[in-house]
């Protein structure tokens, strides 16, 4: 732990890391251009990016567009995606949110976050992924990875999504939001995941972590270990 470093140190160090880990950061959904990003946004709530890239090239191949989309029946979407879940909430989401981006936007996704959090089933995350990753206009969205870890690197009370977005956006410097917020989400996946942590293989925690984090984490350690040792010496009975 680098008790030493003030807050705009420890997070170059973290950004350090994460650039070395990191140097690539590839879009982890499968889409072509902002509408089929949306979607894909879209469903991916409660369901992993995995999953919606195996059911987005089915919808696709029906309705890549929201001309196409509209002509479907909400029924007819709901039976492709539901292997994503909440399929009866989205599947209205995303025929409504098609007929609206005709109706109200010439069939194009706008360019503008209130605009896009207008539309069913599109809250400020999902808006903010689509401005981010499809526009490259900054933005933190925050998904539960990004929650995490800005709680155990000290660096986010961890209260509230929003203010785990408002402490990103205040620390880390804005030309690097759109990178910084998949590297998070890379390295949560990989390092430093809700279950099965690990404090030897999560350098970032393990360096700049919290201290009441760390504590938790060697204290439960500490009572396996003796849980493991006092097994092994209990003898068998005869």
């Amino acid at each position: 732990m680098s008790s030493s470093l003030t807050k705009q140190q420890k997070v170059q160090a973290i950004m350090d890391i994460l650039d070395e880990l990191y140097p690539e950061i590839p879009i982890p959904l499968d889409h072509k251009d902002p509408y089929t990003l949306l979607i894909a946004v879209l469903l991916s709530a409660q369901c992993t990016d995995e999953r919606v890239n195996q059911i987005t090239p089915k919808l696709f191949a029906r309705a890549d567009n929201p001309f196409d989309m509209v002509l479907m029946s909400i029924d007819e979407i709901k039976e492709i995606i539901k292997p994503c879940g909440l399929s009866p909430m989205k599947s209205k989401g995303i025929w409504h949110l098609s007929d609206m981006i005709i109706k109200q936007h010439g069939g194009e996704v706008p360019q503008d976050f209130e605009a896009l959090e207008a539309m069913p089933g599109v809250g400020h995350k999902t808006a903010s992924v689509v401005m981010s990753q499809a526009f490259g206009v900054p933005a933190f969205p925050v998904d539960t990875h990004i929650h995490r870890l800005m709680y155990r690197w000290g660096l986010s009370n961890g209260k509230s999504v929003e203010q785990t977005e408002r402490d990103a956006k205040r620390l880390f410097p804005r030309e690097r939001w759109n990178d910084l917020h998949l590297q998070i989400i890379y390295y949560g996946r990989e390092y430093c995941p809700a279950r099965g942590f690990s404090l030897d293989k999560c350098i970032i925690t393990r360096q700049f972590g919290r201290k009441s984090f760390i504590n938790e984490v060697l204290k439960e350690q500490e009572k396996k270990l003796q849980a493991k040792q006092k097994k092994a010496v209990k003898k068998p009975k005869k």
